[in-house]
């Protein structure tokens, strides 16, 4: 899948963002934004499913990969991707970073390529519960 992690949420879109938000404010990092999708594209006339995209990240872990290569910046801050299928289900997706290690060239960032996968994983963790 192009180093898209994919996880099910056992909660509805709202509670798994609630619950995601709250693990990244408990965490001390930096939440820079929660995109309603579905609200936008239904406000244009398309029919969205329940659809938010949270931005947040540690601006001394993030920008490390942008001193490796400007063009991570396209990576950074993380994004994780709250939604609703067609069959009700809700999931989880985001970039797996040692993908975006691979995609970027970026070879010198070992140990924080290695935290930010722990961040991720302990901060999408939380929908499993």
């Amino acid at each position: 899948r192009d180093g898209v992690v994919i996880l099910e949420s056992r909660h509805s879109v709202d509670d798994t963002v609630r619950m995601i938000k709250a693990s990244v404010a408990e965490k001390g990092i930096k939440l820079f934004d929660d995109i309603d999708q579905a609200a936008l594209g239904n406000a244009a006339g398309n029919k969205v499913l329940p659809s938010r995209l949270i931005l947040f990240g540690n601006p001394a872990l993030g920008t490390t990969f942008i001193t490796a290569n400007p063009v991570a910046g396209l990576d950074w801050p993380v994004r994780v991707l709250v939604y609703q299928t067609k069959d009700g289900a809700v999931r989880v997706a985001y970039t797996d970073f040692a993908w975006i290690a691979h995609r970027h060239g970026i070879t010198n960032r070992k140990k924080e390529f290695k935290m930010a996968t722990e961040v991720i994983t302990a901060v999408t963790g939380v929908v499993k519960e």
